[in-house]
């Protein structure tokens, strides 16, 4: 059921879907300015408790906000960024704290509340469905067949790859299909495509960051060590880095004429779910890229790991041309800004406080532009290649 309301001569937009008879989908357009998303707030808590009184529990899959809490005292906040999958342990304490007020009181019902991106409730619906096999009850094919339905129907389209990997990893590990890795994973390398055409002109100036439970992981900033090739770009890092759960390795370009950058691909994986040497993710399996035509159909990103810190034997190791050089200085706050820094340190609403930037990362700074040499960049960027073709 979706609803939208007009009252007193203005329109309440708004997606009010009961998914199952006890879990209802609240859905806010991302861009709904505030002071119209306050009046469809209202409107939601008072339709809520007229009809299912104190019995709702909501959980706040966005950012904290001060007016949820003032209009129903239960609330759970389990926001994080839009277009992200939520952390492995985010997902279990969800569908455990949901089973818990579900199975509290029969007439007890749960609101996932949602202002953004639909993918979202999608990833916990469909965590939910696999989550309520493992105790389901006579009644519950029928959930599962509603539940199933709403994802196809109306998130599907929404879900990044990461998003639709972590349902993938949350059914495999509660199923078994995926066993543990409970071994200590080091990243030795990441391997990149160069996309020539990535701007107008042809250039392509890359920097990663590599983040850990959205923590920026800047420990060995200062050992990394870029080699470049023609068809792909090569990250060494040395010594290996120690990853442990929930990573997002986000690829970004850096304008050359302005103090701007843009998005090439992100990706999120876990390390339990982790059982080889190496890990390939292609277009299809990476965010953002997925969707862009300038990234290359048959390009991968390749992942080298090792259970120990020490290169790894009997590797050959590829090196880069000797054109190539590097520049550590990192000075760049194009690439030093962490767009995840201060994500629910504050509540949206709240109009204390300031977003401060934290410039500790790690990151590998890249540049590569077919046939021309790039010294005259040098002082911009904080990794600097001269290429010499």
């Amino acid at each position: 059921m979706s609803v939208s309301f007009l009252m007193m001569e203005r329109q309440y937009d708004f997606d009010l879907t009961y998914i199952t008879e006890r879990i209802i989908s609240v859905f806010f357009p991302p861009l709904l300015e505030e002071q119209r998303y306050r009046l469809n707030l209202r409107e939601v808590a008072s339709m809520l408790k007229s009809k299912h009184q104190d019995k709702f529990l909501l959980f706040n899959l966005s950012e904290r906000r001060h007016d949820i809490t003032r209009l129903n005292l239960k609330v759970h906040d389990f926001g994080w960024p839009d277009m992200h999958a939520p952390p492995l342990d985010k997902i279990c304490a969800m569908c455990k704290a949901m089973e818990n007020w579900l199975n509290s009181d029969p007439q007890h019902v749960v609101v996932l509340h949602c202002k953004g991106n639909k993918g979202k409730t999608g990833v916990i619906i469909a965590a939910y469905m696999h989550y309520s096999k493992i105790s389901a009850g006579a009644d519950q094919a029928l959930s599962t067949l509603a539940m199933r339905k709403f994802c196809e129907d109306k998130v599907s389209p929404s879900l990044q790859p990461s998003q639709n990997r972590y349902i993938y990893y949350f059914g495999g590990l509660l199923s078994g299909a995926i066993k543990m890795n409970s071994s200590p994973l080091f990243l030795h390398q990441v391997l990149i495509p160069t996309i020539p055409n990535f701007q107008e002109d042809g250039g392509f100036f890359p920097f990663l960051k590599i983040y850990q439970s959205m923590q920026i992981y800047w420990r060995h900033l200062h050992n990394l060590k870029v080699f470049l090739q023609t068809v792909r770009l090569i990250v060494t890092i040395e010594p290996a880095l120690l990853l442990k759960g929930d990573i997002m390795v986000k690829c970004y370009h850096r304008r050359v004429q302005s103090a701007e950058r843009d998005s090439v691909f992100r990706l999120q994986f876990h390390t339990c779910t982790i059982h080889g040497a190496q890990l390939w993710f292609g277009k299809g399996e990476l965010d953002e890229a997925c969707s862009d035509d300038r990234f290359p159909s048959d390009a991968t990103v390749e992942f080298v790991f090792s259970s120990g810190p020490e290169k790894i034997k009997g590797r050959v190791s590829q090196r880069n041309d000797p054109a190539v050089s590097v520049d550590y200085n990192t000075n760049d706050p194009v690439v030093r800004w962490d767009s995840y820094e201060n994500f629910n340190q504050r509540h949206q609403d709240s109009l204390e406080g300031t977003t401060i930037h934290s410039y500790n990362h790690i990151l590998v700074f890249i540049q590569a532009f077919k046939g021309k040499i790039l010294y005259y960049f040098k002082q911009d960027f904080p990794f600097y290649f001269e290429v010499k073709v």
